[in-house]
């Protein structure tokens, strides 16, 4: 049996949000008591394009496509299909013709849906959304809908309800209730959301009206932007910046569209960086590490595939004061905890599988389960945790929202290609005459034969294995050379014939 699982943001306090900030990258933390919680990175160099809003001109029209590109300021021209050019579909569910929508010169506001792939310009439809927090503005549509994923029928129609029922006075536009409003959302939360989307959707069109030529008219908010605009709550007790530019943009944006976050705003100008100050980056390069260390004694083994990602717990060194089962429970129950902020902090999605330490008794696991269920109730992502199967596991599924931690922060390893191990210089040894002994059969005219490996590779070779290539030599009766090639990893050789 499996339990969804809603975060109820506004009953979760947190302590602290502290946001890192240079020119290369954005870093946000999250503390409830002073511990790390979650942990958002954005790159200047990854940020997309998409929620963008260009005024742009129509610089080619092409029926034969029933497609348009659009000069919106970038350096390639942007793609615009009939399917996405709001008002084109008729009645009858088919398209109008392209030429009698959009004619060469023609300006108009789009929105980017897809960023830009290999030489493909990015992707653009003219019906504007603008995100808020519980909420979807869509400016050029009356609609009042709820998100499909939100799958109960009776929770769908109340928000759809609440959101109708508070829509601002004279306002023209339409909304979509976002997924999180599944997990709780207010009559004041719709009303924040609507006034803040109504001044964003001003200052667009104002925008619109004072230029000239194709421009960017809105970009999509920063994470310290959506940091104010989503994480903010009254249990927030202070939002520490530690770039004075970076604050005083913060402070201002949230004068405007978040005034709950203004007095919680500080500027750090301590003489430590601000995530040492906290110990994040060691926090960080644990979430980064396999192995996880619990308080007890025992430990937790992540490893993180494409199809899921596997937790194995282990008692290590705790012995436990009384007897064995209490020894395993205690280890299990804690690793619960630890288990659900490392998903957190790594951002570990899909299937997860967890290892708990067999447990004899039915309470002892009922009990476990119930503070693994408690602990992952705190995440902001979907989760559905499983009871114990037959094999003693759990099973848990976490939406995937954005990049793991590691996948942000690190790449393949060059030398193990990802597997986590090399080969031993003794294995690569053998490898190494097996190819010599191969060769020597297919070229019966050659007069030497050249070893290219690493240095522990050779040395290998001169010592502990000379007497097996004396013996190789013999038996070809052709001399073998040795060289150390400097820039090779221990798994990487050549045998040069000659």
């Amino acid at each position: 049996m499996c339990t969804l699982f809603k975060r109820q943001v506004e009953h979760r306090p947190v302590e602290q949000i502290l946001i890192n900030t240079s020119r290369e990258e954005t870093r946000v933390a999250i503390l409830d008591d002073g511990l790390l919680q979650d942990l958002f990175i954005e790159r200047a160099c990854a940020r997309g394009l998409v929620g963008n809003v260009y005024w742009g001109q129509v610089v080619r029209v092409l029926p034969g496509m029933q497609s348009a590109f659009l000069d919106v300021g970038l350096e390639r021209t942007a793609f615009l299909h009939i399917a996405e050019i709001e008002g084109a579909r008729t009645d009858t569910g088919t398209f109008k013709p392209i030429e009698s929508l959009l004619h060469e010169g023609q300006r108009l506001m789009v929105q980017v849906a897809k960023d830009p792939i290999g030489t493909k310009g990015a992707r653009l439809t003219t019906t504007i959304s603008l995100a808020g927090r519980k909420l979807v503005y869509l400016p050029n549509d009356s609609h009042i809908g709820v998100s499909q994923r939100i799958e109960d029928a009776a929770l769908r129609e109340e928000l759809r309800t609440l959101a109708t029922t508070v829509r601002l006075k004279d306002e023209k536009g339409g909304y979509i209730v976002r997924t999180c409003a599944e997990e709780g959302a207010t009559e004041q939360e719709f009303l924040s959301d609507m006034a803040y989307l109504a001044r964003l959707w001003d200052g667009i069109r104002h925008r619109a009206q004072e230029v000239k030529k194709p421009t960017l008219l809105y970009q999509d908010l920063t994470l310290a932007q959506r940091t104010l605009r989503d994480m903010v709550h009254e249990g927030t007790a202070v939002i520490e910046v530690d770039d004075g530019a970076e604050y005083e943009a913060l402070l201002e944006f949230a004068k405007h569209f978040v005034p709950a976050a203004v007095d919680k705003l500080h500027h750090y100008e301590g003489e430590r960086p601000l995530f040492e100050q906290y110990d994040i980056d060691e926090e960080i390069e644990l979430a980064l590490g396999r192995r996880v260390e619990l308080k007890s004694g025992g430990y937790l083994v992540f490893d993180q595939t494409e199809a899921m990602s596997t937790i194995d717990v282990n008692t290590g060194a705790y012995v436990g004061k009384r007897d064995f089962s209490d020894t395993v429970f205690k280890t299990n129950l804690e690793a619960a905890q630890v288990i659900a902020r490392q998903l957190r902090l790594r951002n570990l999605g899909g299937i997860i599988i967890v290892d708990f330490i067999d447990m004899a008794k039915d309470e002892h696991r009922e009990a476990v389960l119930s503070e693994l269920r408690r602990a992952v109730s705190l995440d902001r992502t979907k989760m559905t945790v499983s009871g114990f199967n037959e094999l003693g596991l759990v099973a848990m599924t976490r939406k995937r929202t954005r990049e793991s931690l590691a996948h942000t922060l690190c790449e393949t390893c060059p030398v193990c290609g990802g597997r986590g191990e090399i080969k031993t210089a003794r294995t690569v040894c053998y490898d190494i005459l097996r190819e010599i002994t191969r060769l020597a059969k297919l070229y019966k005219e050659m007069k030497e034969f050249r070893i290219l490996a690493s240095q522990t590779v050779i040395d290998l070779l001169l010592e502990e294995e000379s007497q097996a290539l004396e013996l190789l030599q013999q038996a070809i009766e052709r001399p073998i050379l040795l060289e150390v090639e400097s820039v090779y990893t221990q798994e990487q050789w050549d045998v040069i014939i000659a």
